[in-house]
């Protein structure tokens, strides 16, 4: 049985506040994009899971990797029995794109079907929730106005973007999510998300932003250079995507977005394109 992990990009990120459980509040847009990684499972005679890993290199130790946890977690509550997984590693990580949680909610889906334990969209999302702040939006992997600290979801109707293209780029940093949100300050957010899709894209950068980039653009410049590319490409609007380094572009016709992308990966940069 096979399942794919779409990676994520966020239109705006409004980091709104510090909760008492340590979590920040957050308001965003997720898009599910088809940059995948891939998860195969089988049921074996053993207990327990093995888990192989190809592609993109992870680093430390395989226990800790959200496909073996989120494979525990279900364990610790349903009867499931042995598993071997291979995971194609496509998605790079680090990078604002949310490629754990997806391969950790895509093996929390295989394992459903593989063992007929029949979860409702309630018990996956309460499950995922357990498992990353972003993980409940890839139960459901649809455009998500995304707020809490990233389990409450509402859908989003996302319009004229569905006839766009994005490229996205990876410059190769890497970027602890922990370390991104200890330097940030919290500031309330003023977005209309009703009316974002009914604005022009080209006056997107005039009020959606991504609290992280100035942050993260200081420590790394390369982040810049890459927003600086995907502009001068042609793209209606780019951002850095999550707590970075990943950055995107959309742009109105494929051939603008390619271009963009072949010059990402000549600059040496990991990079991405398709349609929205």
């Amino acid at each position: 049985m096979i399942g794919f992990a779409p990676a994520k990009i966020n239109l705006g990120l409004f980091i709104t506040g510090k909760r008492s459980d340590g979590f920040h509040s957050l308001e965003s847009c997720f898009l599910p994009i088809q940059w995948q990684d891939v998860i195969e499972v089988h049921k074996r005679t053993e207990p327990g899971l093995t888990l192989q890993v190809s592609g993109i290199p992870i680093p430390g130790a395989t226990e800790d990797n959200l496909v073996q946890r989120a494979y525990a977690l279900l364990q610790s509550r349903y009867p499931i029995g042995g598993v071997e997984a291979h995971l194609l590693k496509a998605i790079p990580m680090g990078a604002g794109l949310g490629g754990g949680s997806s391969d950790a909610v895509c093996m929390l889906k295989l394992m459903n079907n593989l063992w007929d334990l029949k979860l409702s969209d309630e018990e996956g999302l309460e499950i995922a929730a357990q498992l990353g702040s972003d993980c409940p939006f890839f139960w459901l992997s649809q455009p998500s106005l995304v707020t809490g600290r990233g389990e409450h979801l509402s859908a989003m109707d996302i319009g004229f973007l569905e006839t766009m293209y994005i490229t996205i780029v990876h410059p190769g940093v890497h970027i602890s999510t922990k370390a991104a949100f200890s330097a940030i300050q919290p500031e309330p957010s003023t977005m209309e998300w009703s009316s974002l899709f009914t604005r022009p894209i080209e006056e997107w950068k005039n009020f959606l932003r991504n609290d992280f980039t100035k942050g993260i653009a200081a420590q790394k410049p390369v982040v810049n250079d890459v927003l600086h590319a995907l502009r001068s490409s042609g793209a209606a609007y780019a951002q850095m995507t999550g707590t970075g380094s990943a950055c995107y572009g959309i742009f109105s016709n494929e051939e603008e977005a390619l271009a963009a992308h072949a010059r990402s990966e000549r600059q040496g940069w990991l990079s991405f394109s398709g349609q929205i």
